[in-house]
């Protein structure tokens, strides 16, 4: 079976940041704490130019997070 995830018909899709791992703290700033994250992930290189951060809805459900709190960390 060939896996076809990150393609499109019209050649390669960007990459989308779904499977993107990030720790935050149980308590504290968690918008303060996602931005400072995600900020990270790009400055390490795990979060490449091009590549599609998830849905903030998912993200926030991934994370146990208000959909709020991971928009405006957006």
């Amino acid at each position: 079976m060939t896996d076809t995830r990150g393609t499109h018909p019209s050649g390669p899709a960007h990459p989308t940041g779904s499977d993107l791992h990030l720790d935050l703290p149980a308590r504290g700033g968690r918008r303060a704490a996602l931005m400072a994250a995600l900020r990270e992930a790009i400055r390490s290189g795990r979060l490449a130019p091009g590549t599609r951060l998830p849905p903030y809805r998912a993200l926030a459900a991934d994370l146990g997070l208000a959909r709020n709190t991971a928009a405006e960390a957006y």
